[in-house]
């Protein structure tokens, strides 16, 4: 990607409908990142926010869920994943356009150094626009091994919000909750084989989920176990042809 693609991303996507803060399932604790994102998509005098937390705790759903909100209040916003990036600092130094720019995975441009000094560019940018910057990493700060001083200066500037990831109760819970919403009965063995299978994370768990359900209705099939396991079966036999 050149810097010019990189301008012209579109800036009002398709978003997904169950991206948004409503259908967020917090972990205990999670409150203070919760609300620090839902201010910064709303107002443009938020503190910035830099979230961290491991795969699963729902990083991608809050900075979606963000444009979703900062569109909807009349803001530009732009969603993007650094990894895309990574090996483009001219593309990442001309992002813009955007009122709110949510960057996901940051942690992928750590020890990367045009990488580094891009960001450092655009945080610079962004901030004299007076543009809003919701970054996510799996890494604290603290962890992240930043080989540039005023790049890691200028991200101890935003706010510091955690996310921990729901624990394994809580997701079963959520996965039953999707199922009654569309009048399916999971059996307790039916949860308990598909979660000893399936990812954990809650996006990977409701693409799953979807893909099921649609399964079911198109072969008119109660989800049990055989059917579970010949759907990922085919899913895998597919996936390696």
């Amino acid at each position: 990607m050149n810097p010019t693609e990189a301008r012209q991303l579109p800036l009002a996507l398709r978003w997904p409908p169950r991206q948004r803060f409503e259908h967020f399932r917090s972990a205990p604790g999670n409150a203070p990142a919760l609300a620090a994102v839902q201010a910064l998509a709303l107002g443009t005098q938020a503190p910035w926010v830099l979230l961290s937390g491991p795969s699963g705790s729902g990083k991608t759903h809050l900075l979606v869920a963000a444009c979703q909100a900062a569109q909807a209040a009349g803001r530009r916003a732009q969603y993007l994943d650094a990894a895309r990036l990574r090996a483009d600092a001219g593309a990442l130094r001309a992002l813009g356009g955007a009122e709110l720019l949510a960057l996901d995975d940051v942690q992928v441009l750590a020890g990367h150094a045009e990488a580094e000094h891009a960001l450092f560019d655009l945080y610079n940018r962004l901030r004299a626009e007076g543009s809003s910057l919701l970054l996510a990493s799996a890494l604290p700060l603290s962890a992240l091994v930043l080989g540039l001083p005023d790049l890691r200066s200028r991200l101890g500037a935003c706010m510091q919000a955690s996310l921990s990831a729901l624990d394994e109760s809580a997701r079963r819970a959520l996965v039953q909750e999707w199922a009654a919403a569309r009048g399916i009965d999971l059996e307790p063995a039916v949860l308990d084989w598909l979660f000893a299978r399936a990812a954990r994370d809650l996006r990977s768990l409701h693409e799953l989920f979807e893909r099921i359900d649609r399964a079911a209705l198109a072969g008119r099939r109660r989800i049990t176990i055989p059917f579970l396991r010949a759907l990922l079966a085919a899913h895998d036999g597919a996936a390696a042809s």
